[in-house]
């Protein structure tokens, strides 16, 4: 009779069973050897210090992310979650100015490689729309640069209207093309229908992005057009 091959589980568990019968230990990697290869994680000093905070602030940090503040706002950073919770003005006043000297910071290096960016997509790829990649969702605004996020779909007037109103306006904002399959010509081919300035597209004044679900995952209810900005770390559409 023909015996079916036996499993790589069985085969496995015979050979932990028979090495212990003949009293050879089986061994497991080590712990240890798991520990070093893996990457050390930043101490508490270190993280504080990149915030301009001391190691008790961040420790209240970490206390105040694992209670009610934490459910309320996961994603909290260090300073606005401090600056939230402060316990007197003082305390409020400080969390403010350090963090508004960072997001300034923040602005300009950002501003600094988007020149750099704009330079070299004009170089390499002159009279062609830079569409952007968005595997994330829709960037957070600066507090220089507040930016909306529009929605817009395909045989859809309203959107149309809406993106040549808002570029009336010289309002710096994102479009998002829902449906777009991920096909750069396709986002060109509304940008060029809707009456999209290049000019504006090159300097990155408005942007043209795939949607890849960010419509749905914040919750944006059709009929497009729709229209989204960051209000206090939060996205909240506009009426």
């Amino acid at each position: 009779m023909n015996r079916a091959p036996l499993s790589p589980i069985v085969c496995f568990i015979s050979l932990l069973s028979t090495g212990a019968a003949l009293g050879n230990p089986v061994t497991t990697p080590s712990r240890t050897q798991d520990t070093q290869s893996a990457p050390l994680e930043r101490s508490h000093s270190e993280q504080a210090a990149s915030w301009g905070l001391t190691e008790q602030e961040w420790t209240r940090f970490e206390q105040i992310q694992a209670g009610p503040r934490g459910y309320w706002s996961p994603n909290l950073d260090p300073l606005t979650a401090l600056g939230v919770e402060a316990e007197n003005d003082q305390e409020r006043q400080r969390y403010a100015d350090l963090q508004v000297a960072l997001e300034a910071k923040r602005a300009e290096r950002e501003l600094a490689y988007q020149n750099a960016y704009t330079a070299a997509w004009a170089k390499l790829f002159p009279g062609l729309l830079p569409i952007q990649g968005m595997a994330s969702p829709p960037a957070a605004s600066s507090p220089v640069e507040p930016r909306r996020a529009l929605f817009v779909e395909d045989h859809c007037p309203a959107c149309t209207a809406e993106a040549q109103r808002l570029q009336s306006s010289d309002t710096a904002f994102d479009i998002y093309l829902v449906g777009s399959q991920g096909e750069d010509e396709h986002v060109r081919g509304w940008a060029r229908q809707a009456g999209i300035d290049a000019s504006k597209v090159q300097h990155r004044q408005i942007t043209l992005n795939h949607d890849r679900g960010h419509w749905f995952s914040l919750g944006a209810p059709r009929p497009l057009p729709v229209t989204f900005q960051q209000v206090n770390g939060q996205w909240q559409r506009l009426d």
